[in-house]
């Protein structure tokens, strides 16, 4: 296990080459910390295996901004949109389409996929120097306290391996994303978190609050 820190310049170079070789790197978000990993299965399998977590249900994937997320496949439909543009970049998570650019062996079977553009200076940096969204999860061992920081992530995975963490201070948020199915005619909450049901329906309405 490593660990840098952000504060300095140093770090993108060692992170981008970690997630190339296939490694996954822990950073911090505007939530809580995550485990982030480029879209290859021996990466992927590494984030299940650090979580005790079941390969059957789909990491949640990051991008950072709304434009690449378009590039990349995802489709909205015009609601969705209004919601993604109130609360893209933050502590939001839509269900939706798999597009046809997302590789075979991950999550095979499943219709939907999970999407979130997060608001935190390093992870944005990280994906916008990736090009191409990473696939990213809370770093907590399954059904365990999510890690709002660098030293409780690395109290908890002791025996990481060769795990890299990015040391950015205390996450801000300290709560899990808000995660919501807008794959529908109606917007449908599958998780409450730090942006209100009674939000995510005026957005989807039309109504910003402004």
């Amino acid at each position: 296990m490593r660990m840098i820190p952000t504060s300095g310049d140093g770090w993108l170079s060692p992170a981008l080459e970690h997630l190339g070789g296939g490694g996954v790197v822990a950073v911090p978000t505007e939530t809580v910390y995550g485990f982030a990993s480029a879209l290859r299965e021996d990466a992927v399998d590494r984030i299940y295996a650090l979580k005790g977590r079941s390969g059957e249900k789909a990491l949640p994937l990051q991008t950072d901004s709304l434009e690449r997320a378009l590039a990349w496949g995802f489709a909205l439909s015009p609601p969705a949109r209004w919601v993604a543009e109130r609360f893209w970049p933050g502590p939001l998570t839509l269900l939706l389409h798999r597009p046809a650019t997302c590789p075979d062996w991950f999550a095979p079977g499943a219709s939907l996929l999970a999407l979130r553009i997060p608001d935190h200076p390093v992870i944005t940096q990280l994906i916008a120097a990736w090009d191409a969204p990473l696939a990213v999860t809370s770093a907590n061992h399954s059904g365990k306290p999510e890690c709002p920081d660098a030293s409780a992530l690395a109290h908890a995975f002791p025996d990481a391996g060769d795990l890299l963490i990015l040391d950015g201070g205390p996450s801000p948020g300290g709560i899990a994303s808000t995660v919501v199915d807008v794959s529908g005619p109606e917007p449908r909450i599958i998780r409450e978190g730090p942006i209100t049901r009674e939000e995510v329906l005026a957005a989807w309405h039309g109504n910003d609050g402004s």
